[in-house]
Parts: structure tokens; sequence; C-alpha cells
């Protein structure tokens, strides 16, 4: 089966939806994570009006770019924000996709709030009925406080569903978690059904995100690792620069131009 292989419109964080699937056809992807993250990114969202949904999934058609997945962040430790958490699940299946990723606390809005392990488990199973419904699968994004593969392992164990699975975000382990990324990710590989390609620059507490390539991470490793143990999922790559942002709408462009590039080298198909 051929490798899924796109790109985040997260990328173009301050950006149109319009603006980043042209830039992303224009960078030859034909696969999209749309973002409807709350407060943060929300180039898709609930509470946008149908006409409005409906012009972005004509755009998508447009630019012959498949909507595969959505990013749909909510605090998964707080019952309060299981609702909203429902209205993208719904929203996702919307622009029929096929996964949605969350990390487990709270990715960018000012929400504390604090479960164990066993209590997120409880709260994701809620979730399982809708998941089935739309035949959609929850990936479970390393971040924040659950910021390595080993941690989210731990709880999409005690969830214990196909539906339920790790989306692994190669620059968050190192900025969130401090692992070593291939060991890390080898010992939770069997887990993992969805990966955020992202690279990492400057110091590891350092908010540096940049093109493919241009970082550190080693993927020439990760994917050998995924070669041999026969992983073939979905990738999203993922591009959030630096602290101040990038210049301009062209420096996006560049970024993600440059990442699909270094993609095809590898030998993946875009």
């Amino acid at each position: 089966m051929k490798r899924i292989v796109g790109v985040n419109s997260n990328c173009y964080h301050g950006y149109s939806i319009e603006e980043a699937v042209r830039g992303a056809a224009e960078a030859g992807f034909h696969y999209m994570e749309l973002t409807a993250t709350k407060g943060w990114t929300e180039h898709v969202f609930p509470d946008q009006s149908f006409e409005r949904l409906w012009q972005v999934k004509d755009l998508l058609r447009e630019y012959d770019m498949v909507p595969f997945s959505m990013s749909g962040h909510c605090n998964l430790m707080d019952r309060a924000r299981m609702k909203d958490f429902i209205a993208n699940i719904r929203l996702a299946a919307f622009f029929n996709c096929q996964y949605i990723v969350s990390s487990i606390g709270e990715a960018h809005l000012a929400d504390g709030a604090s479960a164990s392990n066993e209590t997120v488990a409880e709260h994701i199973r809620t979730f399982l009925p809708f998941l089935e419904e739309y035949g959609l699968e929850l990936v479970l994004e390393v971040h924040g406080e659950h910021g390595s593969g080993g941690i989210l392992k731990e709880i999409v164990s005690l969830v214990d569903s196909p539906r339920v699975k790790i989306n692994y975000d190669t620059a968050n382990a190192i900025f969130y978690g401090d692992v070593d990324v291939v060991k890390d990710l080898a010992g939770c590989l069997d887990q993992v059904s969805y990966m955020h390609l992202k690279d990492k620059a400057g110091e590891r507490k350092e908010w540096n995100f940049p093109a493919l390539g241009e970082g550190y991470v080693d993927f020439p490793r990760i994917f050998e690792l995924l070669k041999k143990e026969g992983n073939n999922c979905p990738f999203s790559v993922e591009i959030e620069f630096t602290q101040a942002g990038p210049k301009d709408l062209a420096e996006i462009n560049r970024a993600v131009k440059t990442s699909a590039e270094y993609l095809k080298k590898a030998g993946f198909d875009l």
C-alpha cells in the first residue's frame, strides 16, 4: 500500500486555508491534514457556517488535495472538553478524513486540567462509538507532558482499541520529551499509526522547527527503522518556524517546497 505523505495546514498558521492549499499544491503535495485547533489555527472549525465548510471542501477538490486527517486538539484530561472533541470528530467526518489528531493535554489554550492515565483512557473510551460510526482513527500526539512515545503507549494500551493509536511527532519528542527519538520510536512503534514529520533546530527548549532537512532530527535513521519494521503509517509534514514566526507567506511556501523536495530525495512519492 502506498504511504500517504501529506502536509499539515498548521504550517500556514496566521494565514488562510486558501493560501495553505495553494502553497501545498504548488509544492507537489496531494494530501493535507486540516487544522481545527481552538484558539490557535482554525482553518476549519465546527462553528463555521455550512456554506463556509463547503467552500473549503470545494477548494480542496479544485486543487486535487485530499483531506486525509484533521488536527482537532482538545484537552482530553478535561471532561468539560469532551463535547468539543465530539464536535471535532463530526467535522473530520464531514471532510471524509481517516484520522483525527489530538494531544492529551491542552495544546494552546490555558486549560490546566490534569488527570491520571487511567482517567484519560476512560475519557477516550467515550469517543469510541463516534470513531466507529464515522470510521475514524484517533491518533494521540507526542506533546506536552505526554512528550514521549513510551508515555503514550501506556495510555493507548489502557484504551485497548484499534481506533486509538499514536501520532509520533519527531520534534516534539525532543522539545517536550528530551528523548532519543529513534530509540523512543522503536519502543512504541507497534502502536504508531501516524507521524508528524517535524524537524528541530537550536537548543532543545528553543521554539525552532524548520523545513525538513534544515534541523538535526535524524530522518534517515527514522525511515530506516520504519522500513525495517514494515510500518507504512501516513506522514504529515509540520513546520512551525521560530518564536517570531515566518516573515511572510513566501517563507512558508519555500519551507513547504523544501520539505517536499527532501522527502522526494528520500524516495517518497507525494
